[in-house]
């Protein structure tokens, strides 16, 4: 059941509004299968790619996904478990910035992007009902368990739309 605009800050509703099916756990895992042979089809020339000299590579857009994927389950794992106190933001251009993701190799970020995924998959197949329902607040603002599973999957998808459009891949 996609969540309720209650569920999550105005600031996700753009992501959540680009998850147009019903079942949140087919479309986390076909996406993943998606995005890892994208991933696979890039080399090390291609992934140092920026289209404007300020915009992030295209290996900083994926270290991004990586870490947004990385802090929203984490999300979605405390608020699932009853967290009661506040969890933090996160600033993506310092977070990009200090991560320095031009330094790595595609294949780790291609890893850290499938191995992350791959725990969310998981932790989110094995949720139990009630807990989808568990509300908590992050950055600032009250979120749901299930509200993060859609933000995760709309969050990638508007990515891999600029990766499309303004890097052509």
């Amino acid at each position: 059941m996609k969540p309720a605009p209650t569920e999550y800050s105005p600031a996700y509703a753009a992501y959540v509004a680009l998850v147009t099916e019903d079942d949140v756990l087919s479309a986390i895992e076909q996406q993943s299968s998606a995005t890892q042979k994208l991933l696979s089809g890039l080399d090390e020339s291609r992934a140092a790619f920026r289209y404007e000299t300020n915009k992030w590579s295209v290996k900083e857009v994926v270290g991004h996904m990586v870490d947004a994927e990385r802090i929203m389950g984490w999300r979605a794992l405390a608020i699932a478990r009853g967290e009661t106190q506040p969890l933090p933001g996160f600033e993506e251009e310092d977070y990009v910035r200090n991560a320095n993701f031009d330094s790595w190799r595609l294949g780790d970020l291609a890893e850290a992007y499938a191995l992350g995924r791959r725990a969310n998959i998981v932790f989110f197949r094995n949720l139990p009902e009630e807990a989808w329902d568990r509300r908590g607040t992050a950055n600032g603002s009250p979120v749901t368990a299930r509200a993060l599973a859609w933000i995760i999957v709309g969050h990638e998808r508007h990515h891999l739309q600029v990766l499309r459009e303004r890097y052509r891949l």
